[in-house]
């Protein structure tokens, strides 16, 4: 660690700090506690983050969008209707989109909707649309190429030269005749890029940074052996290929696995006897942090996504509008979407820095250890036959899988927090508005199934809202405060946000006396009772309150909290313990369980 501010008359005051001298404070402020556990945090491929680095000294800025450029704006392309589709498009670039994501139905990126892949279809969705003038159009249809050939039909039935397009047709790797297809393309005078190496899949399943590295950067590579395979020359290959990368709310981790998927294709390349060149990399705003639940919070993902891509030098960002997984989004929706990212470029002058992460030792230390994870298990891919084999073998989705049900038993103890939804829920919201559009199918891929971290939670609340519907009332939980407002309010705030988390509604007293207590819990229509206080009070006052409790009639007696004297407390009455880490998903479906009963 370096006194980075020596120069200044104020700083030179002081000696220079060390991080024995760092140490020595933090070991007396953990007063013996250890450190790793305290201070120190893993990601989900088991990355070490400490709590302070040093300067990389010797860092370079990884090369990148070029300096000053910004990003392009990105908006999606997805109504069913192709004339309202069209209408969408032309609003978004007249109030600020610099390009357009045509997503096909069926796609990885489609989540329900998306246009069908057929001329009309794609004609009237582009109607107006000058792809001459400047305007980025990229492609989301997966393994099919029809979209592709129909875009490219249409560039020229209008009579377009096809050089002056920018126009990435996001062809799947794996596709059939992907070198036929590419070359007709380039014959035609487009000039891509043309294949899209994908790692949003295996985010959207649950997957890991260097898990949904790996898979892109095996993309590329399975997308480079086919191009080559075709006759076409690696050097003309790989600048047929761009990259997709999710974004999601880990702001470091984000901009480190940008970064990351520049320095691994640079290894690539010389691998490859190449000089490494600058990639185009499109990211898109993760689908599996988005809520149905309190879906305005989705608006901070999102924001927090964008400003983490756009500082990895991503090329392009699409941001899925705020109610994306509740249904088709209306225009506010992809207002905001589309203004998050001007915010950032023309208010926030995000792309006016080049890298700005370069030097700083916790990011180059993250982008590193990123890098090598992943290139292990690409790796471990390679050794297995490649991309196509490594599904085969089940190679990529057993090791996805493995890192779902690590970050679903987080979620699931709220160890990782889903804001308004596990953590800080609102019962009674007011649902948010989406178009009146059925979906028109989810995503084609089994092997590497979509998921959204909230659906557990949702599940829960949705059950909530049908007994709302049937019998006027939603299940609830008679929170039994006991002792003083001081003593009683830290854990009946926990208790509250707890069971609301699964639409059990908490509803409680004040504890003026033990017979307004129960009074107030046989009026409350509750079957379920949680008492809530300090460890204190219920060494005092626990066992009679649980008694009475379970006397008036409670199905179920929670304690929040984890007292010494638990198993007394069990004979009393206390059936479950809630507390911070606990399985929450478990005991709430739980206490659902019940209340049906």
């Amino acid at each position: 660690m370096t006194n980075e501010t020596s120069d200044l008359p104020l700083a030179a005051e002081f000696p220079p700090a060390t991080r024995a001298d760092w140490m020595k404070l933090v070991d007396a402020a953990l007063k013996g506690a250890p450190f790793d556990r305290k201070l120190v945090s893993k990601t989900y491929d088991g990355l070490r983050i400490e709590p302070l680095y040093e300067r990389a000294a010797d860092a370079r800025p990884v090369a990148g969008r070029a300096p000053a450029a910004p990003w392009q704006v990105m908006q999606r392309v997805d109504h069913p209707d192709p004339a309202a589709a069209n209408a969408q498009a032309l609003h978004d670039l007249e109030n600020g989109a610099t390009g357009l994501t045509l997503v096909i139905a069926g796609s990885a990126g489609s989540y329900g909707y998306g246009l069908a892949a057929t001329e009309a279809a794609i004609e009237r969705a582009l109607d107006g649309v000058y792809l001459d003038a400047g305007i980025a159009l990229e492609i989301d249809a997966g393994t099919d190429t029809d979209a592709a050939r129909l875009v490219a039909a249409l560039v020229q039935r209008r009579g377009i030269a096809a050089g002056t397009t920018n126009i990435r047709f996001g062809l799947d790797p794996l596709a059939p005749n992907l070198a036929a297809t590419v070359s007709d393309l380039a014959g035609r005078g487009f000039v891509g890029p043309f294949v899209a190496a994908d790692g949003r899949p295996v985010h959207a399943a649950g997957g890991s940074e260097a898990q949904e590295l790996a898979f892109a950067l095996a993309n590329g590579v399975a997308a480079l052996r086919a191009l080559e395979a075709g006759g076409i020359a690696l050097d003309a290959a790989r600048r047929m290929i761009f990259f997709r990368l999710a974004a999601d709310a880990d702001q470091f981790l984000t901009l480190a696995k940008f970064r990351a998927l520049r320095k691994l294709w640079a290894r690539v390349a010389e691998a490859c006897g190449l000089e490494p060149q600058p990639i185009c990399i499109s990211a898109e705003t993760a689908w599996r942090m988005m809520t149905r639940r309190d879906p305005h919070v989705n608006m901070l993902r999102t924001t927090i996504a964008t400003f983490s891509a756009g500082l990895g030098d991503a090329d392009a960002i699409s941001v899925l509008p705020f109610t994306q997984a509740i249904g088709l989004p209306d225009g506010f929706a992809r207002r905001i979407a589309r203004n998050t990212q001007l915010i950032l470029l023309e208010e926030s002058n995000l792309a006016k820095v080049s890298d700005p992460a370069a030097g700083s030792g916790g990011m180059e230390d993250l982008t590193q250890k990123l890098c090598i994870a992943a290139w292990g298990l690409f790796q471990e891919i390679e050794a297995a036959g490649g991309m196509a084999a490594a599904f085969e073998h089940g190679l990529i989705q057993n090791k996805v899988a493995a890192a779902r049900a690590e970050r679903e038993n987080a979620i699931a103890h709220r160890t990782d927090a889903l804001t308004g939804v596990s953590e800080f829920p609102n019962i009674h919201e007011v649902p948010a508005k989406v178009l009146d559009v059925p979906p028109v199918g989810v995503a084609r891929s089994t092997v590497l199934p979509q998921i959204r971290l909230a659906e557990p939670f949702e599940a829960l609340r949705d059950a909530s809202d049908r007994m709302l519907a049937a019998t006027g009332a939603r299940p609830k939980v008679f929170l039994a405060n006991l002792g003083t407002l001081a003593e009683f309010t830290a854990r009946a705030t926990f208790a509250k946000n707890f069971f609301e988390a699964g639409g059990i509604e908490a509803v409680g007293d004040d504890d003026k006396s033990r017979g307004d207590m129960i009074a107030a819990f046989k009026a409350s229509g509750a079957k379920l009772a949680c008492l809530c206080s300090s460890d204190e009070v219920y060494a005092r006052e626990a066992a009679d309150a649980a008694k009475a409790l379970a006397a008036a009639g409670a199905k179920r007696l929670y304690l929040a909290g984890r007292p010494r004297d638990a198993d007394a407390l069990k004979a009393t009455g206390v059936g479950s313990f809630i507390f911070a880490g606990c399985d929450a998903l478990v005991a709430l479906q739980e206490a659902h369980s019940l209340v049906a009963m």
